[in-house]
């Protein structure tokens, strides 16, 4: 299979970028403006962060809104499209949290142990 043809990879060219999926999580909950957003990844750049917005608006994921005479006011919120991005990105929090722990057993083999021991448990 080529990489053009992998189903996976037009949701992965959406959600790409460091600070792209807690974008989306902030949003969540609502609209936020541009300095509320930043608090949900304060390690970000007001660059990279501007351009992962950008790039979200283009794919239709969050919707721009501008108050006021300039840019004193924007605010940034998910669009009903975008809104289905939530739980794919749930999922794969999920994942990535089993997936974290699984990778820190192979630090410390007894926890690992463990690990498999109650995930056997909650999944017959």
């Amino acid at each position: 299979m080529r990489i053009s043809e992998c189903p996976v990879r037009p949701a992965i060219d959406v959600i790409e970028g460091k600070w792209k999926p807690m974008v989306v999580h902030a949003l969540k909950a609502g609209a936020l403006r541009f300095g509320q957003l930043r608090r949900h990844a304060p390690e970000a750049t007001r660059k990279v962060i501007t351009e992962q917005l950008r790039e979200l608006e283009e794919d239709g994921i969050i919707s721009r809104k501008a108050f006021g005479q300039r840019w004193e006011r924007v605010e940034y919120e998910l669009t009903a499209y975008g809104r289905t991005l939530v739980p794919v990105l749930t999922l794969m929090a999920k994942w990535g949290k089993k997936h974290k722990k699984l990778m820190e057993t192979k630090k410390n083999p007894e926890v690992g142990s463990r690990l498999l021991t109650s995930d056997r448990s909650a999944h017959p």
